[in-house]
């Protein structure tokens, strides 16, 4: 990324030397996040978020139709799409919710029972990103399709942790955001078929085909191709590495009394294990966890500084006890057997201290 910074800054919308040099690598990290999710190039635009992605998407159905129709979306997810859905519901668009079973699931017959003649898009999540639970959205897609209702999904909690292909998942919209697997932030994309909708959110220039005003930002695009061609390459290696990771340190919490792992009965992300310790206040484990050195989270980090549990959980019905006692744990590429025990370690004393003092206040 270090030299679109200095020696080939350019504006990849110019002509001169600099910018068709800039466009050039643009369209070289496109055709690397083509080849990472088997699309074709053309069908990808730029983003800065896989939020902005999201909220494309929907605007793009609702405002066209004066917001009035009808989605239907999964109670699991993320913010970006859950937040702005409600939005649309309070402009005029009705909304049904789907909502997951114990372990974080959507049941697609159920989805697909909610699809009325006026349904104009469908919202399924790839992977949760707070339990990390996987979604039948292949299946919902295939049906969708039957009855011509567009697709949208989330795939940027997924993407570089599994194999994400949109021909096999025959949707419509696909998100993905760079820093899910090891590119920088403020990089992300949207793919869409040839066949979908696509009205720009943001208006002003001709960049990215008009599907996306603004100029690009190169060397972040840079970046993320770069680590969309690394994510492909080493896929396996790295899905096997996290698991072997995940079941550690999941065995490890057997010598912790009262622990509940969330989802651990569904197909979840090889690197994602989401815990509650009952008793203990998540905020304060938090603290005293980065105290030490290690870095976890109570859900979503653009969630993060909120005292609310994760509504993925109370969507699971996890008692808000139990929600406000839960942790999520990431495990990468760069984490080691060691760290792993050495967390472990840690978190049986944090635990300990935390419900000893729980006992001592009461």
């Amino acid at each position: 990324m270090s030299v679109w910074l200095g020696p080939h800054h350019g504006n990849p919308s110019s002509i001169h030397a600099f910018g068709q040099r800039a466009r050039e690598a643009v369209e070289g990290a496109r055709e690397e996040v083509g080849r990472l999710l088997n699309a074709a190039p053309p069908e990808i635009v730029f983003t800065a978020s896989g939020t902005e992605a999201n909220n494309t998407v929907l605007r793009a159905i609702a405002e066209p139709r004066g917001f009035r129709g009808h989605l239907v979306v999964s109670a699991v997810e993320h913010p970006s799409v859950e937040a702005t859905a409600r939005g649309l519901e309070a402009a005029g668009m009705e909304v049904s919710w789907i909502r997951p079973d114990s372990q974080g699931c959507i049941d697609a017959e159920a989805m697909m029972a909610a699809v009325r003649e006026d349904t104009c898009l469908v919202c399924l999540v790839l992977a949760n990103n707070v339990v990390g639970t996987l979604q039948p959205v292949a299946e919902v897609a295939s049906a969708c399709r039957q009855v011509g209702v567009p697709v949208l999904c989330d795939a940027v909690q997924a993407l570089g942790k599994i194999s994400v292909h949109v021909d096999e998942l025959g949707v419509d919209y696909l998100t993905l955001g760079a820093h899910k697997f090891y590119g920088p932030l403020g990089a992300a994309a949207l793919w869409t078929a040839k066949r979908s909708e696509m009205v720009p959110l943001l208006l002003g220039g001709s960049q990215e085909r008009r599907r996306r005003a603004g100029t690009e930002n190169v060397p972040a695009i840079v970046g993320m191709g770069k680590a969309a061609e690394l994510a492909r390459l080493e896929l396996q290696d790295r899905q096997r590495h996290v698991e072997d990771l995940r079941r550690r340190f999941e065995s490890g919490l057997r010598t912790i009394p009262d622990v509940v792992i969330h989802g651990a009965r569904a197909q979840r992300l090889g690197n994602t294990s989401h815990v509650a310790f009952l008793g203990v206040n998540n905020q304060s484990l938090l603290i005293r966890l980065d105290l030490a050195g290690f870095a976890v989270s109570a859900g979503a980090a653009c969630s993060s500084g909120t005292v609310e549990p994760s509504g993925t959980l109370l969507a699971m019905d996890v008692p808000r006890e139990e929600a406000l006692s839960a942790i999520r744990v990431s495990f990468g590429i760069s984490n080691s057997v060691a760290e792993v025990d050495s967390f472990l370690v840690a978190l049986r004393q944090q635990v300990e201290d935390l419900r000893r003092l729980a006992v001592v206040t009461r």
